[in-house]
């Protein structure tokens, strides 16, 4: 039986974890959070800290980051005919064909809402900012909708949106200073509902140490849907139905990766939304140039064309994210490293330590 078929079960993917575990605030220090250095050649496993990677990275290798912006996505408010409260989160603005310029928002209220319903959208203090008319319906149970005024979603967001923050840190309630830890330093695309969680860790001092040891970077982008959390509910993984989240791969990224290669240097992916974006440009062979929406689900057996190595956080059992690191590095390996986390009380999740993959 081979490796991949040997692990196709769910159930494979699993493992107990203390919720006291489960970081819920963030280092006051990004770059002093502690990192499970897994080496591939021989198994081995060093506890270290990410402020220790100039010294563990070589001259020449090729750091890719996801330089997606976190918008405020969740917002809250109340039906404006019957005042009930109404919550729902803003997932992307439909850009083509008829629905161009409306929101794509899930959302949960009691009562079913009507097409041509308006819903007030309130800040943090309760005061109305920001109204939305209900105009049809999107896939997978999410509204259309139509803001009352003309202005970017991100403008409207920034007014009245909050960090839209997993359920297991803190039930999801934000604090003044989730507006920036839960940002990495290098964001720049608006766009994604969650943050990119690896990249959480570095700083520009961080980064310019890097680059002086000659570790360069580049960028790639994919927006973070709710999708990548979502459990794998199949019984095989290989019968889940991936989610598509949109990035982009420019073209001065793939000439990085080519020149990196041709010289032997690494492919350093820091965060799993990077190896699916790389990976993605890299189907054709050759990285190059690439943009659209990946369902790139990697699973055992997957041969990687263009990562060497791997920055990320610990993931939620039974999810897409833990089936990619274990592809990368062994599900054994994997689960092993993440007992040893779980004994030496590592800090889990999307505020929590991380770990290389090398």
């Amino acid at each position: 039986m081979s490796q991949a078929h040997s692990e196709n079960s769910v159930d494979l993917y699993d493992y107990e974890l203390p919720r006291d575990l489960v970081a819920q605030e963030p280092l006051a220090d990004r770059a002093g959070a502690r990192l499970l250095h897994l080496r591939r050649a021989d198994g081995s496993l060093h506890h270290r800290h990410v402020r220790d990677l100039p010294e563990i990275l070589r001259p020449g290798d090729l750091l890719v980051v996801n330089d997606t912006r976190v918008v405020p996505a969740r917002i809250v408010g109340r039906r404006a005919a019957t005042g009930g409260a109404w919550e729902g989160l803003f997932l992307r603005l439909e850009r083509e064909g008829p629905d161009a310029g409306a929101w794509v928002v899930l959302a949960q209220t009691r009562g079913r809402p009507a097409i041509g319903e308006r819903v007030e959208l309130v800040d943090a203090a309760g005061r109305v900012g920001a109204t939305l008319e209900l105009v049809g319906r999107a896939s997978g149970g999410a509204w259309l909708a139509r803001p009352g005024e003309d202005a970017t979603p991100e403008l409207i967001l920034d007014r009245v949106g909050r960090v839209p923050l997993p359920g297991y840190i803190r039930g999801g309630a934000e604090t003044p200073a989730d507006r920036d830890r839960y940002q990495t330093v290098f964001a720049r695309e608006s766009g994604s509902a969650a943050a990119p969680t690896a990249g959480l860790h570095f700083t520009p001092e961080l980064l310019a140490v890097l680059q002086s040891r000659g570790v360069s970077r580049a960028t790639v982008t994919l927006h973070v849907g709710l999708g990548t959390f979502r459990p794998i509910t199949a019984d095989r993984i290989r019968e889940h139905e991936m989610h598509a989240e949109w990035c982009a791969c420019p073209a001065e990224t793939a000439a990085a990766v080519r020149e990196t290669r041709a010289r032997g240097g690494r492919v350093i992916a820091v965060g799993t939304t990077a190896v699916r974006t790389l990976e993605t440009a890299s189907r054709g062979g050759e990285i190059a140039a690439w943009s659209g929406f990946t369902d790139l689900y990697i699973t055992p057996g997957f041969a990687c064309r263009t990562v060497d190595c791997l920055i990320t956080n610990f993931h939620m059992p039974r999810t897409t994210l833990l089936v990619l690191v274990s592809s990368l590095a062994g599900r054994e390996r994997i689960l092993g490293a993440y007992a040893e986390a779980i004994r030496e009380r590592y800090r889990f999740f999307s505020y929590g330590d991380a770990m290389l993959i090398e």
